[in-house]
C-alpha cells in the first residue's frame, strides 16, 4: 500500500526479464554434478577483487535483490543429517537430509547479503551466501576468517555471473560454531578442546568479550559457562550477565528466561527493560513498583520507571504530544519513536466475505483516533543521506517490483521474529495469500522462521510511508498541477492492527503517519459495528476503470469502482476530454474566463447519472475548489461560497446552514461526510474567509471543520495554525479575511 511498485515501469521490467532468463538458464541445469571451473586461488583474487569494488560511494545507488523461488527451512535436527562435502552437491537442488561442515578463507563482505569464501574438509571452496542476516555478523567476531559453520540442507546454485554458490535463506540452516567446539576438525581448530575450563574460565571470556562489544560471542561463552557445573551462585551470576548480554543483542524473550529465579536489584532491573522493550509496559510497571520499593536509590530504574509509565498512558488513553512526536521524528534517523500503540473503540472481527476486518465497537465522530499503532517493524529511505542505497526487489514468481526498502523491512522482520519467537504467532497470523507454511516451529533448540513466509506477508501487508503525513502533505499543496497523484514511497513498514483493515475506495478511515507511528482516524461518523475500510490505492480524478488489486487477490465492488464499470465509455471520454479544456481555459489568458470555466464544469456534471450523495464525482471537485479560490482572489465571496459547496456536493458531503441565500442563526452543520481529499482543508478555508466577509457567524464553524479535516489527514491538529494561521507558511497562497494574500 503505496510503496513504489514499478513491475510496469519500462526501465525496470529489463530487470525482471534479465532474471526470469538466468532462473531459465540455472533450471536447465538442475541436478548436474558440480564442475568447478576456476580454482581455488582464482576464487579467492576473485574474491578480494569483489571486496574491493564494494566501497561506498557519494551518489544514491540501486541493488537489485531477487527473490528466489520459495523452499521451506529445514526442519530435521541435525544429529540426523549426513555430512557431504563440495563435491555430493548437484545444481539447484535443495540436498534433504544432508549438510555441510565449512571454513571461512576469507573474511566476510556485505552486499544483498553476507558472503565469504568457504572450505570443506578437502579445501575445496565455494561462496556462501547468507540472506536476512544481522549486518553486524561481518563485524562483531562472528563470521570471519577461520569461522567454521554449518549449512544444513544446503542449495547449490548457478549465481548471475557464471559462478557457484550455497545460498541460505533461513536462519536456523546456518550454524555457527566456536573455537572449540567438538564438531571441528581437529586440523580446523585454533586451540585444543579445553576439556578441563572451568564455568570461571568461560565467564571471564563471556566477560571480556561483552566488554569489546562481541555481545554475541559473550551469550556463547555464558552459555558455555553454564554447562560447566557452576555453582548455584555462579550460575545466577552468569544468568544475569547473559541476560545482559540478550539485552544487548534484542533477544528479550530470551532474557526473561535467564531473569527468572532470585530477585535481584540487577535481576529486576533487567527483566523490566526485556518487558518494556517487548512492549508489555503494565508488567514492565509492576516490576518497577518492586524495584522502587526494595531499591529506592537506583536512580537508572527511577528513570526507566517514568518511562514506562508514560508509555502505559499512552497505550490506555491515546493522548499522544503529536507536536514533540514531529520534532523527533525530523530529528531521528531513522526515525523510529519511543511511543506505544494505543487500541481505541476498535476491534477485529470476522467479516461476511473478506475474512477478517476491523471494526467499531462503539460510535465514533469523524475525526476521532481509533488507534495510533508503532510499526512492528520500519525501513527508512533518508534522501538526504547520499550513502544510502536503494533496493529493487524483484520477484519473477509473482512478476512484482517494488524500489524501496522493502528488502531491508523482510530482513528487519525475520531477525526480530528469530530473536523474539513470542512475536511469531501475532506476525504470522496476518494474511499472506496461498503461501503454506510449516508446522515446526523449533529445531535443535533454535526457532524456525520461514523467510518466504514473512516475505509473503510483508508483500501484501507492508505500507509505504512519507516520513511525516504533514510532510507529505505540505508537499502537494506546493504541487502546480491541479490533480493529485498518488504519492509512492520508498520507506515502509509493517502495522499489524493496521493490515486487518480491509480496502475500499471511499473509505470512511484516513491512516497518516508520524515516523514509525501509524495514526488512523474516523474520516465519517461511525455507528457501532461498522467495519473500518480505508484504500490500499487511490482512485485519480480521471479513472476510468476499477482500480486493480490483483496483488492483494480481488477487485474493488465499492460503489465508485461500480459506477465506473456502468458508465458508458462515451461519457468517460468525453469527461477526460472536458477536464483537459479546462486546464486550457485555466492556463490560456492571464485572467481566466470563469464564465467558460462554469459552463465546462456544468457539461462534466451531465456526464454522472447517479446523485452525488451515493457516488462521488471525482472529476468534479479539484476544478470546483481551483474556481472557489479563483473567486475569492476577485473579492467575490458569493461565487466562492456557491464553488465551494460545489466542491463538498461533488464529493459526497452533505452540508447544512450554508445554502446560498444564506438563512441568519442557522448553523454550518455537516449532515454527512463524503471522499476526503487532502485539499478539503483548503475549501473549509475558503468557505471560513469568505463567510468573514458575508456571514461572520459561520467563519468559525468552517474552520472548525477544516481543522477535523486536518486532523483526519495529517493525524494530528496541533500544527494547523502553523499551515493555515494568519502567521502560517501558506504554501498554496491562501486567502486570509478574504483578501488575496
Amino acid at each position: 500500500m503505496n510503496t513504489h511498485d514499478v513491475s510496469s515501469i519500462p526501465k525496470y521490467m529489463q530487470y525482471l526479464d534479465r532474471q526470469k532468463q538466468v532462473l531459465r538458464r540455472a533450471q536447465a541445469r538442475k541436478g548436474q554434478r558440480l564442475q568447478m571451473s576456476k580454482s581455488r586461488q582464482e576464487i579467492l583474487i576473485q574474491f578480494m577483487f569483489r571486496q574491493l569494488r564494494n566501497t561506498p560511494t557519494q551518489e544514491t545507488s540501486i541493488r537489485s535483490s531477487f527473490v528466489p523461488p520459495a523452499y521451506p527451512p529445514c526442519v530435521t535436527s541435525l544429529t540426523e543429517l549426513k555430512k557431504i562435502t563440495i563435491q555430493d552437491l548437484v545444481l539447484e537442488t535443495h540436498h534433504r537430509g544432508s549438510y555441510l561442515l565449512l571454513r571461512a578463507v576469507t573474511s566476510p563482505d556485505s552486499m544483498t547479503a553476507v558472503m565469504a569464501i568457504a572450505e570443506d574438509e578437502n579445501s575445496d571452496v565455494l561462496m556462501v551466501q547468507l540472506y536476512q542476516q544481522d549486518r553486524d555478523l561481518a563485524r562483531d567476531g562472528r563470521l570471519q576468517e577461520g569461522t567454521v559453520m554449518i549449512v544444513k540442507e544446503p542449495y547449490l546454485k548457478l549465481m548471475s555471473d557464471g559462478d557457484y554458490g550455497v545460498r541460505v535463506d533461513h536462519l536456523s540452516d546456518i550454524h555457527l560454531l566456536l573455537g572449540d567446539d567438538y564438531r571441528i576438525p581437529v586440523s580446523w581448530r585454533r586451540r585444543l578442546l579445553a576439556t578441563d575450563a572451568s564455568a570461571d574460565d568461560w565467564k571471564i571470556q563471556g566477560n571480556d568479550a561483552f566488554n569489546d562489544s562481541c555481545f554475541h560471542l559473550a551469550i556463547e561463552y555464558y552459555t558455555k559457562a553454564l554447562g560447566a557445573s557452576p555453582t548455584e551462585e555462579e550460575a545466577r551470576t552468569i544468568q544475569l550477565n547473559r541476560a545482559l548480554a540478550l539485552l544487548k543483542t534484542h533477544q528479550f524473550d530470551a532474557a526473561l528466561d535467564d531473569l527468572r529465579g532470585p530477585e535481584s536489584e540487577k535481576a529486576l532491573f533487567r527483566q523490566s527493560q526485556a518487558l518494556y522493550h517487548l512492549q508489555r509496559f503494565r508488567e514492565s510497571c509492576d516490576v518497577h513498583r518492586i524495584l522502587a520499593q526494595e531499591y529506592p536509590g537506583n536512580t537508572a530504574a527511577r528513570a526507566e520507571f517514568s518511562r514506562a509509565i508514560a508509555r502505559l498512558a499512552e497505550q490506555n488513553t491515546g493522548q499522544y504530544p503529536f507536536k514533540q512526536l514531529l520534532k523527533e521524528a525530523a530529528r531521528r534517523r531513522p526515525p523510529r519513536l519511543d511511543r506505544a500503540t494505543f487500541l481505541g473503540p476498535v476491534a477485529v472481527q470476522a467479516t461476511e466475505s473478506c475474512g477478517r476486518g476491523l471494526f467499531t465497537t462503539k460510535a465514533v465522530q469523524a475525526g476521532d483516533l481509533l488507534f495510533c499503532e508503532k510499526a512492528f517493524a520500519y525501513a527508512f529511505y533518508d534522501a538526504d543521506n547520499p550513502q544510502q542505497e536503494l533496493s529493487l526487489t524483484i520477484n519473477a514468481e509473482t512478476n512484482e517490483m517494488t524500489l524501496g526498502t522493502q528488502a531491508e523491512l523482510i530482513a528487519q522482520i525475520v531477525q526480530k521474529l528469530y530473536r523474539n519467537p513470542s512475536f511469531l504467532p501475532s506476525f504470522t497470523d496476518l494474511y499472506h495469500g496461498s503461501y503454506q507454511a510449516g508446522e515446526v516451529s523449533t529445531i535443535d533448540g533454535r526457532p524456525i522462521v520461514d523467510t518466504f513466509l514473512v516475505g509473503r506477508v510483508t508483500a501484501l501487508n507492508c505500507f509505504g510511508c512519507p516520513l511525516t503525513s504533514r510532510e507529505s502533505y505540505m508537499r502537494s499543496l506546493r504541487q502546480e498541477e491541479a490533480e493529485a497523484k498518488e504519492e509512492k514511497f520508498n520507506s515502509c513498514g509493517v502495522w499489524p492492527v493496521a493490515s486487518h483493515i480491509n480496502h475500499c475506495c471511499y473509505s470512511n478511515a484516513r491512516r497518516s503517519f508520524i515516523g514509525d507511528m501509524m495514526v488512523v482516524r474516523a474520516s465519517e461518523d461511525l455507528p457501532p459495528g461498522t467495519e473500518v475500510r480505508f484504500p490500499y490505492k487511490a482512485l485519480s480524478e480521471t479513472q476510468t476503470q476499477p482500480l486493480d488489486l490483483q496483488h492483494w487477490g480481488f477487485q474493488c465492488r465499492c460503489v465508485i469502482c461500480r459506477d465506473l464499470e456502468r458508465t458508458p465509455k462515451g461519457d468517460l471520454t468525453r469527461r477526460k476530454r472536458l477536464r483537459a479544456d479546462l486546464k486550457g481555459a485555466y492556463k490560456a489568458r492571464r485572467k481566466p474566463d470563469t464564465a467558460k470555466i462554469e459552463s465546462i464544469l456544468a457539461m462534466i456534471n451531465e456526464t454522472y447519472t447517479r446523485p452525488t450523495v451515493e457516488v462521488p464525482r471525482l472529476s468534479l471537485w479539484d476544478p470546483c475548489l481551483a474556481l472557489s479560490l479563483l473567486y475569492m482572489t476577485q473579492n467575490q465571496p458569493l461565487k466562492a461560497i456557491k464553488y465551494a459547496l460545489g466542491t463538498l456536493e461533488s464529493l459526497g458531503y452533505v452540508v447544512e446552514g450554508a445554502c446560498l441565500p444564506l438563512t441568519p442563526g442557522v448553523p454550518l452543520v455537516v449532515k454527512k461526510w463524503g471522499y476526503l481529499v487532502d485539499s478539503l482543508v483548503r475549501c473549509w478555508m475558503c468557505l471560513s474567509n469568505a463567510f468573514h466577509v458575508v456571514a461572520p457567524e459561520l467563519e468559525a464553524q468552517a474552520e472548525g471543520y477544516a481543522r477535523t479535516t486536518y486532523r483526519i489527514c495529517v493525524g494530528e491538529e496541533e500544527t494547523f495554525n502553523q499551515t493555515y494561521g494568519k502567521h502560517s507558511e501558506r504554501p498554496d497562497g491562501l486567502l486570509v479575511s478574504g483578501l488575496a494574500v
